[in-house]
């Protein structure tokens, strides 16, 4: 029920109502309302209650699993928060002086460092203000190194057909033409293939490894080999980089530049549109056009002093994506998830994420559901096809997904990669329990029963929740948040 229809006239809470404050408002009059708003009246109790039951109502990492596929929506450390959130942190202006500014600068620089062993890349820089941003930052990169060495005739950027949705719309956006290579059927990148595709106007390629089909490039090397020989530059998309921390560095695979999602791999909260950050890291041929502002470093008296590297210091960077600094407070609370983690603590990451992942596939697989690729080990995630089960029973991933939801959990990612159809993308992350995983596939199980004896009950799902099954492409199309007009 919408907190309108439970309006009762008369009704109100002035318990927390604000001073009145009478104030000249200078405001043509034609622009002005001539109506009250069309607000609901509550008391103060009913609208706290009407609140906590719709946040009740919803499924989060908090309450679920959530097992979206190259989201990884794991559980993040509370204390991480709270740190990044100190009043020494969160009171600081950033129009304070180098001067006393050096407790954040030193955090922000010794991040750096931090993120410069982590991907194997001599250069850093923390402002992008998401994923897609340090995408863009990226491919602008890609392009000012080309245009330095004149190569303007270097347009073409190569995308493999199951690559992440920004891929392609970022090299676009960039001015590169996107030139599509397939993937074999075991999930690597075909060879030949690419081999026919480089040449004098190749710019580079846009990977992610592990791959959205939740394998690992194995053939990476002589990827490498084959861009770098036709002189072009390795992208590295950060999707999945919780798979292989303390394992393999981007750097060490012949990567030249890459993008790290902070909200999927270090200690942000992820979801609900924000926030964001998405550093980058270069190899030294593209360190002269690092975005700014960049934290360096020099010694005064034998005394470390912190300072801002702007346009001045760096003639070549490709200019500033962002006001100030980006997203300090997500910057922090890697830096802190990172220094509580340690080196250890990091490989821990990605050696539980793949064993929970493989783990969650090989129970799949015993329930009888199809993985795209059984020859594969899973890396963080996997998928799960429903090719057959849609011929035979009529029952949809999306039908699945449903069903999902009814029995208490968030739906994997569905019909993404598009390579695979039916499919279900699905990442365990390295914080859900063994206990957890059984649940899962306890549900799963229990689906599956269902498709082959009720398939119907699977179609209509979910059946258990305040709101039956929506049809999300109209509510996308023809969305209405007004009560009254």
């Amino acid at each position: 029920m919408l907190i309108f229809e439970k309006s009762q006239k008369g009704r109100s809470a002035f318990s927390q109502l604000p001073p009145q404050i009478s104030c000249a408002i200078n405001i043509d009059k034609n622009l002005l309302r001539k109506d009250e708003p069309i607000l609901p009246a509550l008391s103060e109790l009913e609208v706290v209650r009407h609140y906590t039951r719709l946040s009740q109502q919803n499924f989060s990492i908090d309450t679920h699993f959530y097992p979206l596929g190259s989201c990884t929506m794991k559980y993040n450390p509370r204390g991480v928060q709270h740190l990044a959130m100190v009043e020494a942190f969160k009171n600081h202006h950033p129009f304070t002086c180098e001067s006393q500014s050096q407790g954040i600068l030193q955090c922000l620089y010794e991040l750096q460092d931090y993120l410069k062993e982590i991907t194997g890349m001599p250069g850093v820089c923390l402002s992008p203000m998401a994923g897609a941003q340090g995408e863009f930052a990226g491919c602008a990169m890609i392009k000012a190194y080309h245009q330095d060495k004149g190569q303007t005739e270097r347009i073409d950027m190569i995308v493999p057909d199951g690559a992440h949705g920004t891929n392609p719309a970022t090299a676009a956006m960039c001015g590169f033409k996107v030139v599509q290579v397939p993937t074999n059927q075991d999930g690597d990148i075909d060879i030949e293939a690419l081999k026919s595709l480089v040449g004098p106007t190749t710019a580079g390629i846009m990977l992610t490894n592990p791959s959205t089909l939740g394998v690992f490039e194995r053939n990476i090397i002589e990827v490498a080999k084959i861009i770098h020989q036709a002189g072009g530059l390795l992208y590295y998309d950060g999707a999945n980089l919780n798979a292989i921390l303390g394992k393999v560095r981007p750097g060490d695979m012949g990567f030249d530049v890459m993008h790290m999602n902070m909200h999927k791999t270090f200690a942000t909260p992820h979801g609900g549109g924000g926030p964001g950050s998405g550093p980058v890291a270069v190899s030294a041929r593209l360190q002269p056009f690092l975005p700014i502002p960049i934290v360096g470093m020099r010694k005064v008296n034998s005394q470390a002093q912190y300072t801002w590297l702007t346009e001045k210091d760096c003639p070549q960077s490709i200019g500033r994506l962002s006001a100030f600094m980006g997203n300090v407070g997500i910057l922090l609370r890697a830096y802190l998830y990172i220094r509580l983690l340690g080196a250890q603590g990091l490989k821990r990451v990605g050696e539980f994420a793949t064993l929970n992942a493989n783990y969650l596939m090989k129970k799949l697989q015993g329930c009888g559901y199809t993985m795209a690729y059984p020859q594969r080990l899973a890396t963080h995630e996997f998928i799960v096809t429903l090719q057959d089960e849609s011929k035979k029973q009529g029952v949809t991933a999306m039908d699945v997904a449903k069903s999902l939801l009814d029995r208490g959990f968030y739906a994997p990612t569905t019909y993404f990669p598009t390579l695979i159809p039916e499919c279900l993308l699905i990442e365990p992350t390295e914080t859900e329990s063994k206990q957890t995983l059984d649940e899962f596939v306890q549900a799963m199980q229990a689906i599956r029963e269902d498709i082959l004896k009720a398939p119907d009950k699977v179609r209509n799902a979910p059946s258990r929740l305040p709101c039956k099954r929506l049809d999300e492409v109209k509510a996308a199309r023809n969305l209405d948040l007004v009560w009254k007009t």
